[in-house]
């Protein structure tokens, strides 16, 4: 027996679970589907806390985006009781032997540039200031640089994403977890999603499968699209360091390349750690066979190079660690398009690592979608045909 819906959403993390809450609350017959059982660890919507700043040195086409969602993520507190977004402010700083103040490349001179075009409240900050303030920070070069943000900060993504589908299901969204989307299918009359278990049809589809995108729908998808794993610690911060209360979430550069940049969060009450993080781009794996765990030499060589010297108040004990994976593509930005070949289908992967904080707007973006084809947000610039002509 086959059910018919107005809208499918394949894919229940950031985006598909903001997208199914805001078809829902529309009055839209819609279903979501996820081969897991969101929230998750599977994916790339996990681990405790998410960095969301107004200005997003990733690029100036984010700012209108992250606004929208500020302001739903503060809709969706309300509505559920649930503390959502802690604004503790964002510091993103510069600490490099290699550092010039002439170069446009800089994250933090970045971020800087666009919270001046964009009239985001914010500081600016030298070595004496960032030490002064920020105790973890005590060990920066003289000639550091900081940007301080207050009204950011970060996102809980497990509740995130449990408040949007249990909001979602109140609104009479239907939610098939633990099923496998085996074939999609579609004509003039719409689409069809055949599972593991079940076989819908729809108006319109949207797929953020994350991870799963490539290999789910093919090229050019498959060949546009890597997935990296990426490592998450919890330092267990020393006693009577200060931090609790003292450090903001922040993005630390201290060299150039990716390796040379690391990312972390609050000290949190009752918690005696601080979650220091990095990205990497250079070693690419497959979501059904990457390694979850953390090992000791990998925890080992992120205190060595990330945090010793660096970033003061904890010791090189991990309390806890996690995998998750980023989908990336070539230029590090989203991928938001109808499909080239499935009609009605909007395919809104990857998010590569800067998605979550965006996902509650780009949700309501793509419910608009649904409704009237076309949304409020202007997301041109995420389109395949940058990619034309290109190799992949």
């Amino acid at each position: 027996m086959t059910e018919r819906f107005e809208s499918l959403v394949l894919g229940l993390g950031a985006m598909g679970a903001a997208t199914v809450y805001q078809l829902a609350k529309q009055g839209v017959k819609v279903a979501g589907i996820d081969r897991h059982h969101p929230p998750h660890t599977q994916g790339s919507s996990h681990g405790d806390t998410r960095i969301t700043r107004l200005s997003v040195g990733e690029g100036a086409q984010y700012v209108p985006i992250v606004r929208r969602s500020h302001a739903i993520w503060r809709e969706l507190e309300a509505l559920s009781g649930q503390a959502l977004f802690e604004q503790s402010g964002v510091l993103v700083l510069t600490s490099s032997p290699d550092f010039d103040p002439a170069d446009k490349t800089d994250f933090t001179l970045r971020t800087i540039g666009l919270a001046q075009t964009y009239g985001i409240d914010h500081e600016l900050l030298n070595a004496q200031q960032i030490r002064q303030r920020f105790p973890q920070f005590a060990h920066v070069r003289d000639d550091a640089i900081g940007y301080f943000e207050p009204e950011g900060g970060f996102v809980r993504p497990e509740r995130c994403i449990d408040v949007q589908l249990k909001l979602a299901e109140q609104h009479g969204a239907t939610l098939y977890k633990g099923e496998t989307v085996t074939a999609i299918a579609s004509d003039a009359q719409g689409v069809t999603v055949t599972t593991n278990q079940r076989t819908l049809q729809a108006d319109k589809l949207v797929i953020s499968a994350g991870n799963w995108t490539g290999g789910l729908l093919g090229d050019p998808f498959q060949g546009l699209l890597s997935v990296y794993r990426q490592q998450l610690f919890w330092f267990e911060v020393q006693e009577g360091a200060g931090l609790e209360g003292a450090s903001p979430t922040f993005i630390l550069t201290h060299g150039r390349g990716d390796n040379k940049v690391n990312y972390g969060f609050p000290a949190l009450p009752g918690e005696g750690t601080l979650k220091i993080a990095t990205a990497q781009y250079h070693t690419a794996s497959q979501p059904d066979t990457m390694d979850r765990t953390v090992s000791d030499s990998e925890a080992q060589s992120m205190y060595e190079h990330q945090v010793h010297g660096r970033i003061a108040g904890v010791n090189g004990r991990v309390v806890k660690s996690a995998v998750c994976a980023y989908t990336v593509t070539p230029d590090r930005h989203f991928i938001i398009d109808q499909h080239p070949t499935l009609q009605h289908t909007l395919v809104v992967s990857a998010c590569s690592g800067h998605g979550f904080k965006h996902s509650a707007a780009l949700g309501e973006a793509f419910a608009q979608w649904c409704m009237r084809g076309t949304s409020d947000l202007d997301l041109s610039s995420f389109s395949l045909k940058r990619f034309e002509g290109k190799p992949s």
